[in-house]
């Protein structure tokens, strides 16, 4: 009996010593990259090297990390979840070693289509100027969650709300919401348009990572037609078409300008809110910062 406790022991300690930190930087860089021949590249290893320390992490931790069955690698949700235990070991080892060291790992934000709106770049610009040592990454995300939820990003600027478990959201500031109109079309003309007015013709819903739905109108006055469309670009294309009109918010006037396309306000739609989003995990050091100075430029109004 005492024979096998000893050797439960020793593998133990053997599985102990096999993981490293370089074990969860290789990891990090695969879940960055989403590619594990970038991952290599960025670490200045060989593939083969980086796959055989994946591979040798996922056997440590008996749980498949990363999804290899498509081109695109993408995490798995126990992926998504180590991702962020990951995130924090790292800072805390390199913290440690080198305490009040600036983080060096480019912080991530997605956004599905408006990124902050007017306050993106001053907010960007800010950044650069308190925390040049901390790379932000503004990365534009088809997705209801910009890539959060499938661990891609830190952190997402978002639209509407957002129901998605495990989750945590903050209000920064509010949208009107605006009317995208074909240039040449009968609407067009118009100063302001109401809802009613759209719904005389189709209407273009991005399902993908919009959040305009069917439900904005009453149940009474639904526009009679729909085209779904899977990105705002795809939007704009065929509102410019004439195939349809669209609703969003505000800031997409400024972020998305198109010859095609002008837009108007929107006398009876609601507001929309803007969210700075995160998991909830510890996640990346940064993730404090990034919502003090959002809500600090908010507060101060600052736009171009």
């Amino acid at each position: 009996m005492s024979t096998g406790q000893g050797a439960d022991r020793s593998t133990n300690r053997s599985a102990g010593r096999g993981i490293e930190v370089r074990h969860l930087r290789a990891f990090l860089a695969v879940a960055d990259e989403s590619s594990v021949t970038r991952a290599a590249a960025r670490l200045q290893l060989t593939q083969p090297a980086v796959s055989r320390t994946l591979a040798a992490l996922e056997q440590h931790l008996g749980i498949r990390l990363v999804d290899r069955s498509t081109h695109h690698l993408a995490l798995t949700p126990d992926g998504v979840a180590f991702r962020d235990r990951a995130v924090a070991a790292v800072a805390a080892f390199d913290e440690a070693l080198a305490p009040g060291r600036p983080h060096h790992r480019p912080l991530r934000i997605g956004h599905a289509w408006s990124a902050f709106g007017p306050y993106t770049t001053p907010f960007l610009r800010a950044w650069q100027e308190r925390h040049p040592r901390t790379p932000l990454e503004l990365l534009r995300i088809d997705d209801r969650t910009a890539g959060l939820a499938r661990g891609e990003v830190d952190a997402a600027l978002l639209r509407g709300p957002v129901d998605t478990p495990g989750l945590v959201t903050e209000v920064l500031f509010s949208e009107d919401q605006v009317a995208a109109v074909t240039a040449d079309g009968p609407l067009a003309p118009h100063d302001s348009l109401a809802l009613a007015d759209l719904a005389g013709g189709a209407v273009i819903l991005n399902t993908v990572s919009g959040i305009t739905t069917l439900g904005l109108w009453p149940a009474h006055d639904r526009p009679a037609a729909t085209l779904t469309v899977a990105n705002t670009d795809d939007w704009l294309t065929a509102i410019a078409a004439g195939r349809g009109s669209g609703v969003s918010a505000a800031s997409t006037a400024d972020m998305h300008p198109h010859a095609g396309v002008v837009y108007r306000p929107l006398t009876d739609a609601p507001p929309v809110p803007v969210l700075l989003a995160r998991r909830d995990a510890p996640g990346h050091p940064a993730l404090a910062d990034l919502a003090a100075l959002a809500r600090e430029i908010v507060a101060r109004d600052v736009r171009p």
